[in-house]
């Protein structure tokens, strides 16, 4: 072995030193764990051979060693760094060695190509999100906006929703993570929706097929009212709107399911249990949640009228829960709204 390694090591050209690259790493992979001096001497020699190694050989190499947590950084920023994009990518997607310093200073200053791979991979800072997003074009942006992984400052998803909020397939990878998102950059993603949907898109619009595809329309549609309603809520624990507002817009829309959400945020029980109790015909128990969080009579009235065109209540009926609702004691309703509370705990 110490003589071919010799007879390779004097062969200088691009096949001797993929040869001499490839010997090497062998014996220093299967060294494990490596001396900081081995370290050392395996990246110079790493580093001098990708100098002389053509495109396909470096790119040969690229591919063995992306993965590796023992390369060495400088090594594995020599890949990161190369001038062609297909010995790059792999390690800017995969390499755990390449810190976040590392892979901001590439995204600032390489091509669209290794910012493309970079945002492929499978956890991304906000600092390297924030390059991201300012210098990508529509496949980074697309491609970073999907990514579950990327965590973004709130400039970077100013930054994003700016120059990405033209583009649906942005705009719907932004709505699918909006429950993670904060209130603000949410209600701006739910606009930018609302209005595309409204406009039809514009010279970007890159998802004509959604609109013919029934499911995938459902399935935006869903997630937009999620977050509508979890604007909503956001809303109204800040003051911003009434809860007799909010409740008579959802009754009149016939949204029992988003009223429920608003009862088990308020009230402190589960969701499954506030949509039972809307819509179960005896009207007490949605009575006690609404009167315990202070809904009106005229709000609660929205509700009955709900109740009533779902469950087929007559007009009597209503005007009788509507006024046994009025004359229901604030303190009677919370007593038995704590009570539900502690039964639900000790099931």
């Amino acid at each position: 072995m110490l003589e071919r390694l010799s007879e390779i090591s004097a062969d200088r050209s691009s096949e001797g030193r993929r040869e001499l690259l490839n010997a090497v790493t062998d014996l220093f992979l299967v060294d494990n764990p490596q001396s900081e001096k081995a370290t050392d001497h395996y990246a110079e020699i790493a580093n001098r051979s990708l100098d002389v190694m053509n495109d396909a050989h470096r790119a040969d190499y690229a591919g063995r060693v992306a993965a590796e947590a023992t390369l060495p950084n400088a090594v594995a920023k020599r890949l990161a760094t190369d001038e062609s994009a297909e010995v790059a990518q792999l390690v800017l997607r995969l390499s755990p060695v390449l810190t976040d310093a590392d892979l901001a200073a590439i995204a600032a200053s390489h091509s669209q190509e290794h910012l493309a791979a970079i945002a492929e991979r499978v956890s991304l800072s906000e600092t390297v999100t924030d390059i991201l997003v300012e210098r990508g074009d529509k496949q980074v942006l697309r491609t970073v906006s999907g990514n579950d992984g990327a965590a973004f400052s709130d400039d970077g998803l100013d930054t994003l929703i700016k120059r990405g909020g033209s583009d649906h397939e942005v705009t719907d990878n932004l709505s699918r993570r909006a429950d993670s998102l904060p209130a603000e950059h949410a209600r701006r993603v739910l606009q930018i929706a609302a209005q595309m949907s409204v406009s039809g898109g514009g010279p970007d619009h890159v998802t004509e097929k959604i609109s013919g595809d029934q499911p995938a329309s459902l399935a935006r549609m869903a997630r937009e009212r999620r977050l509508e309603i979890r604007l909503l809520i956001a809303d109204l624990k800040e003051g911003k709107r009434q809860l007799d507002d909010v409740i008579v817009t959802l009754a009149q829309d016939d949204r029992a399911f988003d009223i429920a959400q608003v009862l088990s945020t308020f009230s402190d029980i589960p969701n499954t249990q506030a949509l039972r109790a809307l819509l179960q015909k005896d009207a007490s128990g949605v009575a006690v949640a609404c009167r315990a969080i202070g809904i009106g009579p005229a709000a609660f009235g929205s509700v009955l009228e709900l109740r009533a065109s779902r469950l087929g209540l007559t007009p009597k009926q209503v005007r009788r829960d509507l006024a046994e609702y009025e004359n229901m004691a604030v303190e009677i309703s919370e007593r038995a709204l704590r009570f539900l509370k502690f039964r639900n705990k000790v099931a």
